[in-house]
């Protein structure tokens, strides 16, 4: 087996004995993060608003949280599911209670907390800022930006205990990325924070031997823009003719590898506290590749070709 394939895949477990939360864990980033970290060994608990009882806002029933805990334990892991709602301080505040009674520590916290998709084709997207409806900005924002506050302020107590924590902020766009408007003001604000909330928590771990950092995939291939494109894992390839950023896509996985692997990482500390950076970045430093073997970089290809207007094609960015 190649080093690059043994980085990829994490079976050497370096996260062994690690104790991880993963925040906004039934689909997408959540989940793949979730199964990575539990692949490099680690116990991870996973939260959302999706049970196999209740749906969130969100609507869909396809994709729970007990199946990602079941997920992470089938890739090695140990997978603990918590139907939590972020939102609410009273639920927080149980989930972290009951972690530090059943291991007494925080070793990694990932911050994947939106479910805001169904807010954007209606209500944001195309829309000036006084156009779009207050209470789906404001909702944007709670999902977003409030949310992850939330648990910062209430998790990190528990984090600090950890002789290396790690805090990972999952957003959309990193900070040279989102240098551009981001099409709507309630989304640019909701994307931007947890940018702003790394750069901040990076100062204040930093005495904790700690690390904050934000860190974005590209075009993600969810289950959601999967379904929303009417295609599969399989055959997304389909949907380019509809949607041409389609041909730069990464699996949630591409993300998920290239975090695990910052995680074990023991100098990450020195590379990334406060920064912002992409699942592409990432890749090229630590020598990972998604799940078709390829190295995407939509964040450098978008920049080039659809704000450049270069002229080339999306394999190269592959």
């Amino acid at each position: 087996m190649s080093n690059e394939t043994s980085r990829n895949t994490l079976q050497d477990a370096p996260l062994d004995g690690r104790i991880a939360l993963v925040a906004g864990a039934t689909r997408g980033a959540g989940r793949a993060l979730a199964v990575e970290l539990g692949r490099a060994g680690a116990t991870v608990y996973v939260t959302g608003r999706t049970t196999r009882e209740r749906a969130s806002e969100v609507g869909r029933t396809t994709e729970t949280i007990e199946e990602t805990a079941e997920l992470v334990t089938e890739a090695g892991g140990t997978g603990i599911a918590v139907p939590t709602d972020h939102l609410e301080e009273g639920q927080v505040r149980a989930l972290v209670q009951r972690i530090d009674r059943e291991r007494g520590r925080l070793d990694i916290l990932v911050n994947d907390l939106w479910g805001g998709e169904h807010l954007l084709t209606s209500s944001v997207f195309g829309k000036k800022s006084w156009e779009t409806p207050l209470a789906d900005g404001l909702r944007i924002l709670d999902l977003g930006a409030r949310s992850h506050v939330i648990t910062a302020a209430l998790v990190l107590p528990l984090l600090i205990r950890s002789d290396a924590p790690l805090y990972v902020e999952v957003t959309d766009g990193t900070a040279v990325t989102n240098r551009r408007y981001r099409e709507n003001m309630y989304y640019d604000l909701a994307k931007n924070a947890p940018i702003r909330l790394a750069f901040g928590l990076g100062r204040e771990l930093a005495e904790y031997g700690g690390t904050a950092v934000a860190v974005s995939p590209g075009f993600l291939r969810s289950e959601q823009m999967l379904t929303h494109f009417g295609v599969t894992e399989e055959n997304w390839r389909d949907a380019v003719a509809r949607e041409p950023a389609f041909a730069i896509a990464e699996s949630p996985y591409y993300l998920a590898r290239t975090v695990a692997a910052l995680a074990a990482d023991p100098d990450r500390a020195a590379r990334w506290n406060g920064k912002s950076t992409s699942s592409a970045e990432l890749a090229r430093i630590y020598g990972v590749r998604d799940v078709d073997g390829s190295r995407p970089d939509a964040w450098t290809y978008f920049e080039d070709v659809t704000y450049g207007g270069k002229d080339a094609s999306a394999d190269d960015y592959r």
